[in-house]
């Protein structure tokens, strides 16, 4: 299990979206999840799995891109998002969203989210030993 001061750490790199890529970064998620889907259910089993991961020692990074920075807007009585993504979110872990396809939906990806760009993707997707896509 990872010490809490591992954790913080992590989730600072993340909200950090400038440079989180410089060679001395400590950005190592040991699983990444691109989120490309905006159907509830996709969405719902994403963030299923990046909860569990998290409690079975696991840092988790989720990048939301294309349709899939819609996806903490969703709502859907048989899908409880909210609750999944505010359970990621209490954990001190930040979710990382396409300023680019934020832009093209007129969106600031809300407080959950942190804009970010393909350099912050390209990071979790190289130092992630294990990367997921929905």
């Amino acid at each position: 299990m990872r010490a809490p001061s591992e954790l913080n750490l992590f989730s600072q790199n993340l909200s950090n979206s400038v440079n989180i890529s410089t060679p001395n970064s400590t950005l190592k998620p040991t699983i990444g999840i691109v989120l490309y889907s905006n159907d509830a259910e996709t969405v719902w089993n994403a963030f299923r799995l990046a909860n569990l991961s998290e409690s079975k020692g696991d840092t988790v990074a989720i990048f939301l891109l294309g349709k899939g920075v819609e996806a903490l807007t969703l709502e859907n009585k048989e899908f409880d998002i909210k609750q999944k993504a505010d359970d990621f979110i209490a954990k001190g872990v930040k979710i990382l969203a396409c300023g680019t396809c934020l832009k093209l939906r007129n969106s600031d990806g809300g407080k959950a989210c942190n804009v970010s760009t393909l350099n912050d993707l390209y990071t979790i997707v190289k130092s992630s030993k294990i990367v997921l896509t929905f």
